[in-house]
């Protein structure tokens, strides 16, 4: 199993996180996104990651979780945190290379992309961690509720976006897989030129295609057996029920924005 990918695992558990209502969390996870644009100084930035920090602790999942879903794009934040250290002007300058400068403001404001990134993956990851693919669709389903008066297919659209999110963990399984077999068989694929290196990368795309392909096939197959038809007429065994602790996670959100807006520089 590809540990690495994170992104679209359930976790069950009995954490109070886990028995939150998925409007509440999705509504929460998409305002926290917003928000952490708010901070612009070391202590907003505190503030939030001791939130995040409550917020992880509390759902009971292995911080270890948390740790490998910055691994997929480990690359992406080190890029981006290396635009920001040498092409950030103002401050003292560190280091002069000619065109490019290491100066305070540039490793600040890299410093500070480096935290927006950890925070905004951590409460996403949080949510596919506590929230089963289930929950997720009914959720988004009810989220989306008024796009229906412009007749947007809205169950069709929130039970896509549940399967593919679902479809990231066992497909990085299969490719995982995959890769161990044309190992096995002499294929190369972090060693030599860069063309033989492209060129191993077909063997691998290959049979994930065809993979992905029957996987989706056999669904189709197994929802068409049971009956689904799409959303219309369709009732639902587990009814989504808003309770007190989905508000207290809303309007902590709330205070944390009120501080945020109070702390900012």
């Amino acid at each position: 199993m590809m540990d690495k990918m994170i992104l679209g695992r359930y976790i069950p558990g009995n954490s109070w996180l886990h028995k939150l209502d998925p409007r509440a969390k999705i509504t929460a996870v998409m305002a926290f996104i917003a928000i952490v644009f708010l901070a612009n100084n070391w202590l907003t930035y505190a503030l939030m990651f001791v939130y995040v920090l409550y917020l992880v602790l509390t759902s009971k999942v292995p911080f270890l979780f948390f740790i490998k879903g910055l691994q997929p794009i480990f690359w992406l934040i080190l890029i981006t945190l290396l635009l920001q250290v040498f092409f950030t002007k103002g401050g003292t300058v560190l280091v002069d290379l000619g065109l490019l400068q290491i100066t305070t403001l540039g490793l600040a404001n890299g410093a500070m992309m480096f935290c927006r990134f950890v925070l905004i993956i951590f409460m996403t990851t949080l949510l596919t961690l506590t929230t089963s693919p289930i929950e997720l669709t009914d959720g988004l389903e009810k989220i989306l509720a008024p796009f229906r008066l412009v007749h947007l297919p809205v169950h069709e659209l929130a039970l896509m976006l549940s399967i593919s999110l679902r479809f990231i963990p066992t497909l990085m399984d299969e490719t995982e897989k995959i890769l161990k077999a044309q190992k096995a068989r002499g294929v190369e694929f972090t060693s030599g030129k860069w063309r033989d290196r492209i060129k191993a990368i077909i063997p691998l795309l290959v049979p994930l295609f065809i993979s992905a392909f029957k996987r989706a096939e056999d669904l189709a197959i197994a929802m068409e057996a049971r009956g689904y038809r799409g959303g219309k007429g369709r009732t639902r065994f587990r009814l989504l029920r808003w309770r007190f602790a989905d508000t207290f996670l809303l309007i902590s959100l709330a205070i944390l924005s009120g501080l945020l807006f109070w702390l900012r520089s």
